[in-house]
């Protein structure tokens, strides 16, 4: 990497288990940590470095610590990708390529972001193949009995430039490419925009309702974001579809067509007893087009920025993140404040176009 020391190299897991799928951001399995013979950089949220001079932003950004401080991970170049050219029962090569073109494209017909992507070809090289080259591919591993699909993603460590990303779609289960989808199986191009969002350097949205089922898992009752960690069940396509929280983040991370001058933003503190609260989920939502954006607030003083607001008023709701999985959010070491109640702002917050709300401060009681 032109004399800079080792890339770092992470995998994010999506992971199944009866009811409920998750991502789980930040940490190497041991496979990645043998391919890369130099330390691996700490993994965290780009929003989760310990800035001290601006709020975090909405939706989770990836990012590691440099020399130089907090550094975002993204492209700076278009995606050129490769398609292993191994099948899957019921699914050949070319339908492989067809469904993660679609999902791609997906991403890249975001009128408000500017990132693009290039199939190359097909390859007999595997996902699991630190080569220079951004992989897609089938892989069995039913020793990841609870694992849909991974995304390892090569950065240079000294940049934040994502180098290299793959992703693998693990064969233990049953997939599909069908249309309307397919009763039992997974649906390919569904899985492939939420992982594409990963390789892309998007984190993961916290904008869904479960419930708890008898053995544990959770069940998704709704979902306001393809970037929501919890899939649903095997057959369902509605997530072929992005909605505003992951349209805000991807134009966020690679802004065109006036992205910044047509949307607005909200900024604030979440205080309890008059500390700044880590780890509150803050949503914006706007009752003109019934859209939510949704954010954290991602330091020890409680500040928080939602981006990418339609301008106009909005409703603010903040809540713990207390049915969650915070391994799909936050890293083992950071301490999550969950206990507060569910508040809402008492007024609507004006997001002005292209410019900010100015600061809101919003206090929580205990539970």
């Amino acid at each position: 990497m032109n004399g800079r020391c080792c890339p770092a190299i992470f995998t994010c897991l999506d992971i199944v288990v009866p009811g409920f799928s998750r991502t789980v951001t930040g940490r190497c399995d041991p496979r990645t940590v043998r391919r890369r013979k130099c330390a691996i950089a700490a993994l965290i949220v780009a929003a989760m470095v310990f800035a001290q001079s601006a709020p975090a932003f909405a939706y989770l950004k990836f990012g590691i610590e440099s020399s130089s401080g907090a550094v975002t991970l993204k492209w700076a170049r278009p995606v050129r990708y490769f398609v292993n050219n191994g099948g899957a029962p019921g699914v050949a090569p070319s339908d492989l390529q067809a469904a993660v073109g679609r999902a791609f494209s997906t991403w890249q017909a975001v009128p408000t972001a500017s990132i693009t992507y290039q199939f190359v070809g097909f390859t007999s090289a595997l996902p699991s193949e630190e080569d220079g080259q951004s992989t897609l591919g089938f892989d069995l591993r039913p020793d990841l009995d609870r694992v849909l699909a991974s995304t390892d993603i090569l950065v240079d460590n000294a940049t934040g430039e994502i180098v290299e990303a793959d992703i693998f779609f693990n064969t233990a289960f049953a997939w599909s490419v069908a249309p309307g989808g397919e009763a039992g199986k997974f649906d390919l191009e569904s899985i492939a925009v939420h992982e594409i969002g990963h390789l892309s350097g998007l984190g993961h949205s916290a904008l869904g309702e479960t419930e708890l089922r008898a053995d544990g898992g959770r069940r998704v009752l709704a979902a306001e974001a393809v970037m929501f960690p919890i899939a649903y069940p095997a057959g369902n396509v509605s997530t072929r579809t992005l909605r505003a929280d992951d349209i805000a983040g991807i134009s966020d991370l690679y802004p065109d067509g006036g992205f910044s001058t047509a949307t607005g933003s909200v900024s604030g503190r979440v205080t309890h007893n008059g500390v700044g609260v880590y780890g509150a989920h803050i949503v914006a939502f706007d009752p003109a087009n019934g859209s939510l954006v949704g954010g954290l607030s991602l330091d020890s003083q409680g500040r928080f920025a939602v981006q990418g607001l339609s301008p106009g008023p909005h409703v603010l709701r903040v809540e713990p993140l207390d049915d969650a999985d915070l391994a799909s959010f936050f890293n083992a070491d950071r301490r999550v404040d969950l206990d507060f109640r569910v508040a809402f702002v008492l007024r609507l917050v004006v997001v002005p176009r292209g410019g900010d709300s100015g600061s809101v401060e919003i206090a929580v009681v205990g539970k």
